[in-house]
């Protein structure tokens, strides 16, 4: 995990760039297809991920090296066709995971944060899940398998794989001429993010388009049907960690509530979205039926509370960077306390974006923990007086009593005035499942 750490440390801020470049561009053309708390809740998500990954919070039912052993026809050198093959092959897996992940109920639950924001930018590309415990489809690199390819090549295409998927999560480039028939561009994705009638369901492609051709699920994005982006049953708050536990909540309410046993058990394995007949009935959810005319979520927020957001989630960032600089040295269970801080941090400063009129107690909390890490290792930060210098502890314990007064001012200056929740909107920019 070390070296995944490292690759993190310089692979992020080149997604911070672009994001940024993006903004800029966005903000040239008049083009608003970006807002700050709607990227602070995607940049928040991210970091949730890397650590959860980091951390290796989640297993494999099968493991590819094992998968290997058993059904190799031959065992052969990593050339660059052998890498070409292995690229080939994570793509068609991938294109099967996506499928499945929209298609059927509980595996909804793993992907609904990549569709949960309700623009599309380049932020929304990070809005990945931590509700992935566990890895159910090793079984599609059979074919990589078979052929004998190295495990070693499969890890590192899979990261590369996933990296090259960011740049198309964007309103700003249009169709790309004859690339538009081989590989997945913006045009596609926009489709894909999409809750048009039209455009549900449709393009999970991830590298190569051609698999959505061959399997029928591709659709071309349409000059008179603007997409519309998000969940049709909207998810209503910046905290990534609610979001990312919705639908699963949503499931096993519904399993407890249904009085037919045979619905308990086969919601789960439906189409995304089903629900048994008689819960429905008692329980409506919210669900967006006109996708033109709808209330995006935007909860009224202070400069001052948007630029504080900002400054937290930099500041989390500030404490990822180290924490994949220096995973051997921190060692266990010290990744595990660390990372607890990060997703407490998270936790707390997304509840004030949401207007959580308890937000500072979740804040007080956090910063406790904190200041009580940095007591108990002498007035140190998980070694940092060793690796970079005593002020490292000074400035992450600053930080902790800055947090906690910063956000009581704001929930009693801002957050319980009596404001609204959210601001009616109507446009082209709407939610999923």
């Amino acid at each position: 995990m070390e070296a995944y750490g490292a690759i993190l440390n310089l692979v992020i801020p080149i997604f911070f760039i672009l994001y940024f470049i993006e903004k800029i561009v966005a903000w040239r053309r008049g083009a608003p297809v970006i807002r700050g708390l709607d990227s602070i809740s995607s940049f928040s998500s991210c970091i949730t991920n890397v650590v959860k990954d980091v951390l290796g919070l989640s297993v494999g039912i099968l493991s590819y090296q094992w998968l290997l052993s058993k059904v190799a026809l031959a065992h052969i050198e990593a050339t660059w066709l052998v890498y070409a093959a292995a690229f080939l092959v994570v793509d068609f897996q991938g294109y099967w995971v996506h499928r499945w992940s929209h298609e059927i109920n509980f595996l909804w639950n793993r992907h609904i944060i990549h569709h949960s924001s309700e623009e599309f930018n380049l932020s929304c590309a990070l809005r990945q899940s931590i509700s992935t415990f566990i890895n159910y489809f090793t079984f599609l690199l059979l074919p990589a398998a078979l052929l004998g390819i190295p495990g070693q090549v499969i890890a590192i295409i899979g990261p590369l794989h996933l990296f090259l998927q960011y740049w198309y999560h964007t309103r700003l480039i249009g169709k790309m001429g004859w690339l538009e028939r081989i590989i997945v561009t913006p045009s596609h994705h926009r489709v894909h993010h999409a809750i048009n009638p039209e455009y549900l369901d449709k393009n999970y492609g991830q590298i190569f388009i051609f698999w959505d051709k061959w399997f029928g699920t591709f659709q071309e994005e349409m000059p008179d049907v603007p997409p519309v982006y998000g969940v049709k049953r909207p998810v209503r708050t910046w905290n990534p960690f609610k979001i990312n536990f919705q639908h699963f909540w949503l499931l096993l309410t519904d399993a407890w509530r249904t009085s037919n046993w045979r619905d308990k058990l086969r919601l789960w394995f439906m189409p995304t979205g089903w629900r048994p007949a008689d819960v429905q009935a008692r329980y409506p959810v919210d669900i967006i039926k006109d996708v033109y005319h709808f209330e995006k979520y935007d909860t009224p927020a202070s400069p001052s509370l948007v630029a504080w957001s900002w400054i937290q989630m930099f500041f989390n960032y500030f404490l990822l960077i180290y924490f994949f600089a220096f995973l051997g040295r921190i060692g266990s269970p010290g990744v595990f306390l660390y990372g607890a801080f990060i997703f407490a941090s998270i936790y707390a400063y997304t509840e004030l974006m949401d207007r959580n009129r308890h937000a500072h107690l979740f804040e007080l909390i956090k910063s406790a923990f904190g200041l009580y890490l940095i007591w108990q290792a002498g007035g140190d930060w998980f070694g940092a007086t060793a690796n970079v210098g005593a002020w490292y502890a000074y400035v992450v314990g600053a930080y902790c009593v800055l947090s906690v007064g910063v956000s009581a001012w704001l929930v009693e200056t801002e957050v319980k005035k009596d404001m609204p929740v959210s601001k009616p909107f109507s446009s082209p920019a709407l939610p999923r499942h």
